[in-house]
């Protein structure tokens, strides 16, 4: 069996345009092999309270993405995608991925946390100030809701779907299941951190959602097993983060932010916001994925996930906003915008990651 252990492609690999560019991929390729290097090292914390100098070239070249990527004003793509993988390496931590006990050893690292907690800093305030909170905060917040949630159900095609729909062919369908494989093997998994506490009406619902997911403890049933499936039907990979090296930075920050927004208890209006659109709009990306692949006559064992989905998702949207949102807002009316701040950066970061899989799609067809 392969290793669910992810090793993070050659970023030397890219393309690069000028000297200072490749010089620039050429540090962050080390220093993110270096960073796995800490990750297996026995009793990190204390080896670096021995040796700190061991990860001196790791933590420069993080300092200097975190400029280069939230603190300045023009965009490097090198330094969010470096970024993203260090945290999302971090965050995979809280999830176990039934592979070898000792690549936990390092799970409880302070200083882990304490870098983890250094890059969500300056992404958290990078991410907050493409939204106007201000705005958010003056809403009438159930009707923003169900405002948010009528338009998003059905919403207009974009350039995006267009192209999903219309021109993609089988090798970008196979790339757009590479890279959905990165979220679609480990389904759900991040919705268990919300689900503990006082029993309620809403908790009972997050709790019927996640069952779902799982195929109501059937794996047969879980989701997870459609999408592999599907990949199983074209031979590709279907063990978890097979693809890990396909992965755009964009969907791998949709990925840490859930981690944080499940993580943090205080941000549990943010996630239940967040997963209300998820919940709501995913059917119409399903639809997509589907429109496409009856266009190239695939087999339905190439396209079952997203059959389930729209189904499945059209009724976890309807029970996201009646009776876990639009709840919570009752339950919590000064802070009940946060519930608005979860959908619409999940609605942002969404688009901007639909786009950049379409992008990598295009550019792999480009390079074949």
């Amino acid at each position: 069996m392969q290793s669910n252990l992810v090793i993070f492609p050659n970023a030397g690999a890219a393309k690069k345009s000028t000297q200072t560019e490749e010089r620039t991929i050429t540090k962050y390729d080390r220093a993110e092999e270096q960073f796995i290097e800490l990750l297996a090292m026995e009793d990190l914390d204390n080896q670096l309270d021995v040796e700190p100098e061991i990860a001196s070239e790791f933590e420069q070249t993080l300092s200097m993405a975190i400029d280069a990527a939230y603190k300045n004003d023009r965009s490097d793509e090198q330094a969010y995608r470096f970024l993203q993988r260090i945290l999302y390496r971090i965050n995979r931590l809280k999830l176990f991925w039934y592979d070898d006990l000792r690549h936990y050893t390092n799970e409880r690292s302070l200083y882990l946390y304490s870098y983890r907690d250094q890059i969500e800093a300056a992404w958290q305030q990078w991410e907050l100030a493409q939204i106007d909170v201000a705005a958010l905060q003056q809403l009438d917040v159930k009707q923003a809701l169900i405002e948010r949630a009528s338009a998003d159900l059905n919403p207009p095609l974009s350039e995006s779907s267009r192209y999903i729909r219309e021109e993609m062919t089988e090798s970008g369908y196979r790339h757009l299941l590479a890279i959905g494989s990165f979220d679609g093997l480990v389904e759900g998994s991040r919705l268990c951190y919300v689900l503990g506490g006082a029993a309620n009406e809403m908790q009972c619902t997050l709790v019927r959602v996640l069952l779902e997911e799982y195929g109501n403890g059937r794996l047969s049933r879980k989701h997870s097993t459609f999408f592999a499936q599907m990949l199983a039907e074209f031979g590709m990979n279907t063990e978890p983060e097979g693809y890990f090296d396909l992965v755009p930075w964009e969907v791998l920050a949709c990925a840490n932010h859930n981690f944080l927004t499940t993580d943090r208890k205080r941000y549990f209006l943010r996630y239940s916001g967040a997963l209300t659109y998820f919940e709501v709009a995913g059917p119409a990306a399903y639809k997509n994925y589907l429109t496409a692949a009856q266009r190239l006559g695939l087999s339905e064992a190439a396209m079952g996930y997203w059959e389930l989905h729209i189904r499945e998702d059209e009724r976890h949207g309807r029970w996201m906003l009646d009776d876990v949102a639009l709840p919570l807002a009752e339950r919590y009316p000064n802070d009940a915008w946060e519930l608005v701040l979860g959908y619409d950066q999940e609605k942002l970061m969404g688009d901007r990651a639909g786009a950049a899989v379409v992008r990598s799609i295009r550019e792999a067809k480009q390079s074949a």
